[in-house]
């Protein structure tokens, strides 16, 4: 990656450490850096025009995100993705959303379903944008405004714990630009069925929606293995 790729998008509000972790997180969301690739925290404090504090504490909020691994003896590098991972996380996922959409159905206000409705139109406006870090923030402020419907503080937290574990996996489908309008679709069909009140067929929907996405990022993952054995 040349260096003027990465620059340091300033923001006055926030801490340079979010500002650092953000463009550190666009530049993997884009793949500028590849899986594997080592971030020396001194060769990306000189290219930010920054110390190795706010450079160290981006790349452990990475960590968190599962964006970035820490190796003994070597230290970061950007994360791989392997099956067993993918599999793992997204069991849990789906469990968790289903119980989601289940008791947001039954629980969900006015004001939720306003912010449902937002949320599923402000996702659909990031697919147009073609933008993918905006699609996968979008992502998450849809399924984050459903389990906040739930009313179940708890559930709320085992939910946001999760995100951070799966953000590398929505990083990947979201990637595969071919699936976008499916995933309208599908984002469409949960909101109506919560609307509605159809638990029934918010999980059916809900399932599906997980499942798709898991078979995405595993079709992926073996394009690029067959294109490193060639």
């Amino acid at each position: 990656m040349s260096d003027k790729e990465l620059k340091l998008d300033m923001n006055q509000y926030l801490p340079l450490r979010e500002v650092v972790f953000q463009t550190l997180r666009n530049a993997i969301v884009r793949g500028e850096f590849e899986p594997g690739e080592r971030l020396m925290e001194i060769t990306l404090a000189e290219r930010l025009g920054v110390s190795r504090t706010p450079v160290r504490e981006a790349i452990r909020m990475l960590e968190l995100e599962g964006l970035v691994v820490m190796i003994p003896r070597k230290g970061a590098e950007v994360a791989r993705i392997t099956k067993k991972d993918l599999r793992d996380a997204l069991e849990i996922r789906m469990a968790l959303e289903e119980l989601a959409v289940n008791l947001a159905c039954q629980r969900i206000d006015a004001e939720g379903k306003d912010k449902l409705k937002q949320a599923c139109i402000g996702f659909r406006e990031a697919i147009s944008s073609k933008l993918v870090p905006s699609i996968v923030d979008s992502d998450v402020h849809f399924h984050d405004v459903i389990f906040e419907a739930t009313n179940n503080p708890r559930l709320v937290s085992l939910a946001q714990n999760l995100r951070e574990q799966v953000y590398r996996y929505r990083v990947e489908y979201v990637k595969d630009f071919g699936y976008h309008d499916n995933l309208v679709r599908e984002h469409d069909a949960i909101t109506n069925a919560i609307l509605m009140g159809d638990s029934g067929k918010a999980r059916e929907v809900m399932r599906m929606h997980i499942y798709n996405q898991e078979q995405i990022v595993i079709n992926s993952l073996e394009r690029a293995s067959k294109l490193d054995t060639e």
